[in-house]
């Protein structure tokens, strides 16, 4: 395996809560999102990736969508966070932190005993 390889799996694991995160304060559009990812290289995703997402987790009941009109008239699809994602969200950072804390952990260990 190579470290792009890696990456890639790093990435599929960790967009849900990347997401989840984000809608927690505010509701955004699908490209705002993609747009708003491509700050962080590691975590960026295209089109392809963010939509199904989008819809599966909406389809599990962790966001709920609606259309906006713009100024300009044109529609679109905001997503925002549910109560059931919000308690997702918690779940996983949960998770997410306990996952820090041991590689964290398992990288100390290897240092003092080399």
């Amino acid at each position: 395996m190579d470290i792009e390889d890696w990456k890639s799996q790093l990435k599929r694991g960790s967009l849900e809560l990347c997401i989840l995160t984000l809608l927690k304060n505010r509701a955004y559009y699908g490209y705002e999102l993609i747009a708003l990812l491509s700050n962080w290289e590691i975590i960026a995703a295209k089109e392809n990736t963010m939509y199904p997402l989008l819809r599966r987790l909406t389809k599990e009941g962790f966001l709920e969508s609606y259309w906006e009109t713009t100024a300009n008239g044109s529609r679109r699809k905001y997503y925002k966070i549910t109560p059931l994602g919000r308690q997702y969200l918690e779940a996983m950072t949960t998770q997410w932190q306990f996952l820090k804390i041991a590689i964290t952990d398992i990288q100390q260990y290897e240092e003092e005993n080399k």
